[in-house]
Order: structure tokens, then sequence, then C-alpha cells
């Protein structure tokens, strides 16, 4: 299906409730998105976040704040939260990450590769943030970005038909 890929600059929320958090900065983009999209376009956007105990996790700012993120999800499962808008719908999908301990070393390591940069909770699973994982359950390409899964529920609902 052909696409263009428009990123916006929708003011994002960066606290709050996780699920409300993801959700409505998806709206955000979309809404920035229809607005210079043409009338009869299809509008998909994402937002994803990172969240502990409640807290959201955003993208660290610099390397302090990555280890910081990085300690804090360590030897703990968080969980990987999507806001997805698809035109009129909109849902949310849910991962849980389980990461290893993480000791300095590892964090040390990780942080030197840049990954961790513009990243929600400061890895990519994709690459060698998989190394910080024990185990997942849910959607995996939540996690990486685009929950697929919910994206197809919403199409199944939708008028639009890929």
């Amino acid at each position: 299906m052909p696409f263009e890929a428009r990123p916006t600059d929708a003011e994002e929320l960066e606290e709050g409730d996780p699920h409300v958090v993801a959700l409505e900065n998806a709206r955000r983009k979309a809404q920035a998105a229809r607005a210079a999209a043409p009338a009869d376009a299809h509008v998909l956007a994402v937002d994803t976040v990172v969240a502990l105990d409640g807290a959201v996790y955003g993208k660290p700012a610099d390397e302090d704040a990555a280890r910081a993120t990085l300690r804090a999800l360590g030897g703990r499962t968080h969980q990987v939260v999507g806001g997805i808008v698809l035109d009129d719908r909109a849902t949310v999908a849910v991962t849980n990450v389980a990461f290893r301990d993480l000791d300095d070393a590892l964090i040390d390591w990780y942080v030197a590769t840049g990954e961790w940069r513009e990243r929600a909770g400061g890895y990519a699973i994709q690459g060698r943030g998989a190394a910080l994982v024990r185990a997942i359950a849910g959607d995996y390409l939540n996690v990486v970005g685009l929950p697929v899964a919910a994206l197809m529920d919403l199409l199944e609902t939708s008028a639009f038909r890929a």
C-alpha cells in the first residue's frame, strides 16, 4: 500500500496515565497530519511510551538520562504502551517487557552505542537493546513502534480496507 510519512510538530504530553498519554499524543499527531493532508487521505498516527509503576519514560534527553532510565528499568517488567489512531478510530496496545538485571558495565556499553537516542524508554529492542531484554509478553511490533495487531483490528472495524 503506498503511503507518505509526514512527521508532525505536535506538542506531546510527557506525564500522566501512560494509556492516556500515548493515545492523546497519537491523536495530536493525527490532527496535525490531517490538517496538512488532502481531504480524502487516510491518516495513521502512533505514539509509544514506556511505563513503570505508572510513570512515563519518554525519550532520554542525554546520556545521563538514558543511564538513569535504564537503571530504573533494569531487573523489572515495564509496559510499552502504543497509542494508535486511524482516521476516526483509536486504540491502545500494551506489551510487557522484562529487563534482565543491568549492571553499570552493560548500561555503559549500551549507552555508548547511541541507540538509545530518540527512543521511548531509552532502548531499541530490534537492535542492540535486545541484549537488555529477558522476555516479552504481547506484541513485539508494539515495542518496535507500530502495533500491527492493533492496526489490523482497527482496519477490521473501519470503512477503510487495504
